[in-house]
């Protein structure tokens, strides 16, 4: 199951990497929801999380959300610690800090141009996350981090693009390559070869032979000629053996 998790988040972070130019080290902005799951389930953010992507990561957080676990006191006082260790984000509401899911959400700024992946346990985020193109959405299952399939808004968005120029997306040209591998197996593509046109068989152009006796010799065939006398000395031949008979009798 590990390796299955690992080639579907390695598949994933290939769609956003191909069509949305995301780069390592991935940007990942944390709220008090996810730690506040993995504070529940014992989980380190910092250790699991670099493990299932498996590439170089930042966890980030921002002002509002430290302030926004700050204000909710005792009852989250465990996941303000946690979000406490995570690098502080600019989020450009030092005056007027927002509640945290409205501070993620305004960092994405409609088409995520700075390439955050957002992780939260906030169901309203997560809907308003899965309807931006190209923000990828990380989550909690229990003890094991998540990082959702694309959303249809972010693939409707990559076919639009890529319509005109090649018919299928880059994601959808992987996938079908990966079916055939399964159905298929590994095929290496060969140039056919074309037949080159050839001339008449040598052998249909040779004359006719023809046996003589018990012996194959090959004999020319007979002309015009030949043909007439060897007729006309077989005629004086019935001829003559005629007219002996009818002398006997």
């Amino acid at each position: 199951m590990k390796v299955k998790r690992q080639k579907k988040v390695q598949r994933h972070l290939s769609f956003y990497s191909n069509n949305y130019g995301f780069r390592q080290p991935y940007q990942i902005l944390v709220d008090g929801t996810i730690c506040l799951a993995a504070l529940t389930n014992k989980v380190t953010l910092k250790d699991v999380i670099p493990k299932y992507f498996d590439s170089n990561v930042k966890l980030l957080t921002t002002q509002c959300v430290i302030i926004e676990t700050e204000k909710l006191g005792r009852a989250v006082y465990g996941a303000m610690l946690i979000v406490k260790q995570f690098p502080i984000h600019q989020c450009g509401h030092k005056d007027k800090p927002l509640i945290g899911s409205a501070c993620l959400a305004s960092m994405l700024k409609g088409s995520n141009p700075n390439r955050y992946i957002i992780a939260s346990q906030d169901r309203e985020l997560q809907n308003l996350v899965r309807k931006m193109p190209g923000a990828p959405l990380l989550y909690l299952h229990q003890r094991v981090p998540t990082l959702e399939h694309p959303s249809p808004a972010s693939i409707n968005s990559v076919k639009n693009k890529n319509e005109t120029k090649i018919g299928i997306t880059d994601y959808q040209e992987e996938v079908l390559k990966d079916m055939k591998k399964h159905v298929f197996g590994e095929t290496t593509d060969r140039p056919m070869k074309r037949k080159k046109k050839s001339g008449p068989n040598p052998l249909s152009c040779l004359k006719k032979k023809r046996k003589v006796g018990s012996d194959s010799v090959s004999v020319p065939a007979p002309s015009g000629d030949e043909k007439a006398k060897k007729k006309r000395k077989r005629l004086k031949k019935k001829l003559v053996t005629t007219v002996t008979v009818g002398m006997d009798k």
